[in-house]
């Protein structure tokens, strides 16, 4: 579990776990605010939406304590602050992989974000074949006598590769991690589909649009 750098002095003063959350509430509701404009300003300029859907989520607190027990640290407030990194998480899913690029380019033209780390699994998928866009940023919560940097994850990904991580995400709690060869196996196959599936789609995309501007 990899430690990022939010400034732990923003939370020294915080020792409950209800004002935590509110925290983190409170940097999801500007980061899904935010992407709800860039979606608006993208229809308003390009007639088009990028964005099919928004789902915002905060970790459980059972989660929390698994994913800390996981990684051998103590259930605190300051390790949990510290060392998982998607108490608050933003997925966003778009319809073709080229606008994962565009939304991403969006969110980190924001000034007042602070991306700590990008993984991308689109150009490198995971052993199990998943893929997705992953940004973890922050976000400055304003309250009434200080500012908290807050941590947010956003995961970018298509509609397709969603349904199939929705899958994947059933295995790997019903099975606590270690599903069954078989079920892995095709599971493998079905994000090589997917990936094919998402690349015809947005060539087909791609061939509209010419064809629309031939005509126009």
């Amino acid at each position: 579990m990899k430690q990022y750098s939010v400034p732990l002095r923003d939370f020294k003063e915080i020792d409950d776990w209800d004002t935590v959350i509110f925290l983190y509430k409170s940097a999801l509701k500007q980061i899904k605010t935010k992407i709800d404009i860039l979606n608006d300003e993208f229809q308003h300029r390009h007639k088009y939406n990028p964005i099919e859907h928004v789902k915002a989520r905060i970790k459980t607190p059972e989660s929390i304590v698994k994913k800390l027990k996981r990684y051998h640290y103590d259930s605190s407030i300051e390790n949990m602050v510290r060392y998982v990194n998607d108490i608050a998480g933003i997925r966003i899913t778009c319809s073709f992989t080229s606008d994962i690029y565009k939304i991403a380019d969006m969110i980190a033209n924001q000034n007042d974000l602070t991306i700590l780390s990008i993984r991308d699994y689109m150009q490198t998928p995971k052993k199990s074949g998943y893929r997705s866009y992953h940004m973890l940023v922050t976000v400055p919560v304003f309250l009434s006598d200080s500012v908290v940097d807050t941590k947010v994850e956003i995961q970018i990904r298509t509609v397709a590769q969603d349904f199939w991580a929705t899958l994947e995400h059933k295995m790997h709690y019903k099975f606590e991690g270690d599903g069954p060869d078989y079920i892995s196996k095709e599971l493998r196959e079905c994000a090589e589909f997917v990936s094919d599936l998402d690349a015809k789609m947005e060539q087909l995309n791609i061939e509209i649009q010419k064809y629309g501007e031939k005509n126009e």
